[in-house]
C-alpha cells in the first residue's frame, strides 16, 4: 500500500494487515513509511468501516489513554470481524469491553482481582507451572511431529482459564467452538450468534448454580463480591463477563504462545540465550508481547471534534490505532524491529493502555513466562518439522499467530522438582 489520499485516487487505501509471508512477526512493512510521513491517514477496513489509521507510538498512546474522546462503544475489532459489535449494534447487558467510564469500571473492579491482582497471580503460579509440565509430559509420550498449537498451547491456556471458572474438561469444547467462530474473519454476525448461543445457555445454568451454592471459582467469587455492593450483577451480566473471560483466555494467549515459539525457533541466538538463562523468561515474555501483538489494531469512535497529531477528526469518525506499528516506533526503541529477549521492559502497548488495557494481562504474562522458562529447557532439541516457509499464519483474524506449529524433537527431559 502506498500512503496516498482519497483525493488522489478516488478511493481510500486499504487498512494494512499482516501477511503470511511478508511479515509473519511484525506489522506490514508500509508502516515504517506511514510513521515517517503519514502518521494519521484515512483507510478502508475489511468490514466496510472507513477509519483514521494512527501509526506512531505517541499518537496511539494518546488515543488509548483518552476514552472520553475515543470510545470503545463500537467494539475493538469491529473493523476486522463482523461479530465484534458495530456502531448500530446496541451494547448488550454485561458487554463491558464496549462500555466506557463508570459503567466499564463497575465490571473491571470485580474481574481484575481474579486475573490481574498480583497476590492472586502468585497464588496461581504453581498451578500454571503444573499445567505446562503436565502437557509436556503428555507430549513426551507422543511420537513427533506434533502441532504445538493444538497439542500444547491451546490445552494449557484452556486448562488455566477453565480451571479458574471450574468448567469440567468434558464441557470445554463448547467454548472452544465459540472462540473459533468469534475470531474467524469469515464469520457473519448470524454465525457468531449461533455459535455463542449454546455457550451462553451453558453459562447461564452455571451462574444460577453458583449463585445458589457459591464455591471458590471466579464466577462464585464475583457473585459474592458483587452481592456486597449497592448494585449486584444480574445473571445476564455474569454470563457476559464469564463468556468474555473464557473466549479471551482460550485463544488469545494460546496464539501468543505458539507465535512466540515460532519466533524463537527463527531467532536461534535468542532461543539459546533463553535456554542458557531461564531467568530471562519474564523479559522474554514482555518482549514477545511488544514484538508480536495486536497486528490488526484496535478500533475507537471519536466522541467529539478533536485532533490527532494535528489532524482534525470529527465526532462519529472511527479511528484504528496500529498497536504493533507503535511498538516498533523508533521513538520507543531505536531498534524496535529487533527481537531482544533481554530488553529492558518499556511502556509498550501490547496489552493496550489506559482504562481499557487488557484486564487479564497479568495472567497472560504468567502463562507465557512459564512456557518460555520451561519449553527451551525441557525440549532442548525443539525444531520445526517443516520448513518455516510452509508455516501458515492467521489472516483476517483479531488474533494473530500460526495456524499450526508442526514441531519435532529428539527427547523431552523430565520436569525439575521445583517445576513439577
Amino acid at each position: 500500500m502506498t500512503a496516498v489520499s482519497e483525493n488522489e485516487t478516488g478511493a481510500l487505501p486499504p487498512l494494512p494487515l499482516p501477511g503470511e509471508r511478508t511479515c509473519p512477526f511484525g506489522p506490514p512493512p508500509e508502516y515504517e513509511d506511514l510513521r515517517a510521513g503519514h502518521p494519521v491517514i484515512r483507510v478502508a477496513c475489511p468490514t466496510g468501516v472507513d477509519a483514521w489509521l494512527v501509526s506512531r507510538y505517541a499518537d496511539v498512546r494518546h488515543v488509548l489513554g483518552e476514552p472520553e474522546l475515543f470510545s470503545n462503544r463500537a467494539g475493538v475489532a469491529a473493523h476486522i470481524l463482523l461479530g465484534f459489535g458495530g456502531r448500530d449494534v446496541p451494547v448488550g447487558e454485561g458487554e463491558f469491553p464496549r462500555m466506557d467510564g463508570a459503567e466499564h469500571l463497575r465490571f473491571r473492579r470485580h474481574m481484575a482481582p481474579e486475573v490481574s491482582n498480583m497476590k492472586r497471580i502468585n497464588q496461581l503460579r504453581p498451578l500454571v507451572q503444573k499445567l505446562v509440565d503436565r502437557q509436556l509430559d503428555l507430549l513426551a509420550n507422543t511420537p513427533p511431529p506434533v502441532d504445538l498449537y493444538s497439542a500444547f498451547a491451546r490445552p494449557v491456556t484452556t486448562a488455566v482459564i477453565a480451571g479458574l471458572l471450574d468448567v469440567p474438561e468434558a464441557d470445554r469444547p463448547l467454548f472452544q467452538r465459540a472462540a473459533e467462530a468469534l475470531n474467524a474473519g469469515a464469520s457473519s454476525a448470524e454465525e457468531v450468534a449461533a455459535a455463542l448461543r449454546p455457550l451462553f445457555e451453558y453459562l447461564y445454568m452455571m451462574v444460577v448454580t453458583r449463585r445458589a451454592d457459591p464455591g471458590e471459582d471466579v464466577i462464585s467469587r464475583m457473585i459474592v463480591r458483587s452481592d456486597q455492593t449497592d448494585r449486584p450483577f444480574t445473571d445476564t451480566e455474569l454470563v457476559s463477563m464469564s463468556a468474555a473471560l473464557l473466549l479471551a483466555g482460550y485463544d488469545t494467549t494460546a496464539s501468543l504462545i505458539s507465535h512466540s515459539i515460532v519466533a524463537l525457533l527463527e531467532h536461534p541466538q535468542e532461543l539459546q540465550r533463553l535456554r542458557a538463562d531461564p531467568t530471562l523468561a519474564g523479559s522474554a515474555a514482555e518482549e514477545m508481547v511488544r514484538y508480536l501483538g495486536v497486528g490488526g489494531g484496535l478500533l475507537r469512535e471519536v466522541t467529539r471534534d478533536t485532533e490527532i497529531a494535528g489532524q482534525p477528526v470529527k465526532a462519529g469518525d472511527f479511528v484504528v490505532v496500529a498497536v504493533q506499528s507503535a511498538n516498533r516506533d523508533s521513538a520507543l526503541y531505536p531498534d524496535g524491529d529487533r527481537l531482544d529477549i533481554g530488553r529492558t521492559s518499556g511502556a509498550h502497548l501490547g496489552f493496550g493502555h489506559g482504562p481499557h488495557q487488557c484486564v487479564g494481562q497479568q495472567l497472560a504474562r504468567l502463562e507465557l513466562t512459564s512456557v518460555l522458562g520451561t519449553v527451551p529447557r525441557r525440549i532442548p532439541t525443539l525444531r520445526l518439522a517443516v520448513p518455516f516457509e510452509e508455516i501458515r499464519f492467521k489472516t483476517n483474524s483479531a488474533v494473530l499467530g500460526p495456524v499450526a506449529v508442526p514441531a519435532t524433537w529428539d527427547e523431552i527431559v523430565p520436569a525439575l522438582e521445583t517445576e513439577a
